[in-house]
């Protein structure tokens, strides 16, 4: 959510903002309805004010015996008035609905550009690995070891699922305990265990509504299946003022996610790249305004280390304006070598939202003895995504044979398992 205050000081650096993102300027129509807004709120107030009078003079009219009508006549008149304003208010939700579905303003260090070639690699880190052989994409490995199944997802629930069984089924859980174990005991974050259903409020507070409705399942009662543990753990602090003494708040949480993948289709059909239900470790950082860029670099170190100790070669790609989700400011994506695609693929994205979804959750910090609030600052970023970190795995350590070399990191995760080449029971 942007500040109309901001708006109205700035509509030029507003606007200038929005055409970095490839949109139109807005600040004249979003003023123009805020002029409107504001002059219906004063009359209306001028009218609530007359109509408390009015009752007062009634009741001492009444308490005088005196005759009532011309005043109730009066009020009368001035209560049609102020019922025909609410409506006008109510009606004028334009200015809010407008406000709701424009995107983040882009930080200043943001390159522009219009799609995902204006991004600009920041660092490449390790080296790719060297194969006498040529490599296999990941499900054709998984599906020859007997241990990735899409023909039964399908028969289960259609196209963009998969089941895992045997050492990979053990893997997501291993990739889940090891991720998590180095975020909180090693990073500070706090582990959480949120629901997997949130109402319209929660969704909306992060951004994902109502622009991006057609993105999230929706339940016939009205519950939407997170499309990533960012919207639990963020609305945690939603309707609040915080201690700023206790920020920064760190958080992190394992979780399945649900995306319908509206906008994707034809692109990544086959494995494991692109589901309707995975799984991830979320970063979440609440932080003083002053902090964020900060915890910026810090979120995608924190994020970068498990790459590290993974052996897997990635590299950091900070994302032009073009590219940028609907409420980042900056964001940052982590993108692994995949062999078989002879590319890089994102697997981790980690933003900094600013001001932008506390302004809609209304979450707010105060220093102690302080008589103002400001609002904090939120990040988010993958920890990282389960599947996608399995894929990379699976391409990466595959030998000639088909097997897959497990990760040193892993192995004391997976019962010390060194190498998968069968199913592996129960």
């Amino acid at each position: 959510m942007h500040d109309i205050k901001f708006i109205r000081q700035n509509p030029e650096a507003f606007d200038a903002g929005l055409m970095r993102r490839g949109l139109t300027p807005l600040s004249a129509e979003i003023l123009r309805l805020d002029e409107e807004k504001r002059k219906s709120q004063t009359v209306l107030q001028e009218m609530l004010a007359k109509r408390n009078s009015f009752a007062k003079k009634i009741g001492e009219a009444k308490r005088a015996g005196g005759d009532t009508s011309e005043i109730m006549t009066e009020a009368a008149r001035v209560n049609d008035e102020i019922t025909k304003l609410e409506g006008t208010l109510a009606a004028r939700g334009a200015l809010e609905e407008m406000l709701e579905t424009i995107p983040n303003l882009p930080a200043a260090d943001v390159p522009d550009g219009e799609d995902e070639k204006g991004n600009i690699v920041v660092r490449t880190v390790g080296v790719q690995p060297k194969m006498d052989f040529t490599p296999k994409a990941h499900d054709e490995l998984g599906v020859n070891l007997g241990l990735m199944d899409f023909d039964a997802a399908a028969k289960l629930s259609g196209a963009r699922f998969v089941v895992l069984r045997g050492a990979l089924a053990r893997m997501e859980r291993a990739l889940a305990n090891f991720m998590l174990d180095i975020h909180t005991g090693e990073f500070g974050y706090t582990e959480h265990v949120p629901p997997f259903l949130v109402r319209e409020n929660a969704a909306y507070g992060t951004g994902n509504l109502p622009k991006f409705s057609e993105d999230l399942f929706k339940t016939e009662n009205g519950f939407y299946l997170i499309p990533t543990a960012e919207i639990p753990l963020t609305n945690l602090v939603a309707d609040t003022i915080i201690d700023a003494e206790t920020l920064p708040i760190r958080m992190t949480a394992y979780t399945p996610c649900f995306r319908s993948e509206a906008g994707a289709a034809g692109r990544d059909t086959r494995g494991m790249i692109r589901q309707h239900q995975f799984s991830k470790v979320e970063l979440v950082s609440v932080v003083a305004a002053d902090k964020s860029e900060k915890e910026h670099e810090r979120m995608t170190a924190c994020a970068e280390e498990i790459l590290k100790r993974l052996g897997l070669h990635y590299r950091v790609m900070l994302l032009c304006t073009g590219d940028m989700g609907f409420g980042a400011k900056k964001t940052y994506d982590l993108e692994v070598w995949l062999p078989a695609q002879n590319a890089f693929r994102e697997i981790s994205s980690c933003s900094n939202c600013g001001d932008f979804q506390s302004r809609r959750m209304k979450a707010r910090s105060k220093v102690k003895g302080a008589k103002e609030t400001e609002f904090v600052h939120t990040l988010n970023g993958s920890g990282l995504a389960i599947g996608r970190t399995m894929v990379a795995i699976l391409e990466n350590y595959q030998q000639a044979d088909g097997s897959i070399v497990v990760p040193e990191a892993l192995r004391s995760y997976m019962g010390g398992m060194r190498s998968i080449q069968m199913i592996v029971n129960g």
